[in-house]
C-alpha cells in the first residue's frame, strides 16, 4: 500500500500487519520501533545503519539511534533480517534470508547486490575439508566493479 492511512481492502494485509506478524512469531514484543526498523531494512536493500536511521525517523522522528542499534541486533537475533559485513565496508543488512544467497559488491562505490546460490540447495558449496564441521550454509562475496563505474573506467589500449 502507498498510502499509509488507507485501511486494506478486504483481502490485503498492510505490510505493517505482516511485519507485526514477522515480529510476534519469532518472540519478540511488538513495537513501533521494531516494525519501523523492519520495514526500513524491507525498503532499503543492503542499507547502512545511517541508512536505516534515517528511514525509521521518517515516520519516527523521536527514535534515537541507539534505539536504531538495539532493534537492529534483535531482528538479527531473531533471523528477520540478515547482517553483512564486506571487508573494508560497515555493516549492511537485509531482509533476504533463508536461502543462502551471496552478494556481488562494488570495489568503487561499493554497491551491493544479490546473486543466487551457485549450485543446488544450502550450502551450495562443499569445502575441501569441513574438520568435521556440519556445513549448512557458505557465503561468498564476488568482488569488481558495477555497471556504471565500469563504464567510467578509461579504456586501456
Amino acid at each position: 500500500m502507498t498510502n499509509r492511512d488507507a485501511a486494506p481492502t478486504v483481502g490485503e494485509v498492510s505490510d505493517e500487519s505482516t511485519f507485526m506478524d514477522q515480529i510476534r512469531g519469532s518472540g519478540l514484543r511488538v513495537t513501533r520501533p521494531r516494525v519501523a526498523v523492519l520495514e526500513a531494512v524491507h525498503s532499503h536493500p543492503h542499507a547502512d545503519t545511517d541508512t536505516i536511521v534515517g528511514a525509521v525517523r521518517s515516520t519516527l522522528p523521536d527514535v534515537s539511534t541507539q534505539a536504531v542499534y538495539d532493534v537492529l541486533r534483535a531482528l538479527t537475533t531473531a533471523r528477520l533480517i540478515r547482517r553483512i559485513q564486506p571487508s573494508g565496508l560497515v555493516s549492511r543488512y537485509e531482509a533476504r534470508i533463508n536461502d543462502n544467497h551471496h552478494h556481488v559488491v562494488c570495489r568503487q562505490c561499493g554497491t551491493i547486490g544479490d546473486v543466487d546460490c551457485a549450485i543446488g540447495e544450502s550450502p551450495c558449496l562443499t569445502p575441501s575439508n569441513n574438520q568435521g564441521f556440519v556445513v549448512d550454509e557458505a557465503e561468498v562475496i564476488y568482488w569488481g566493479l558495477c555497471p556504471d563505474c565500469s563504464a567510467a573506467q578509461p579504456e586501456t589500449a
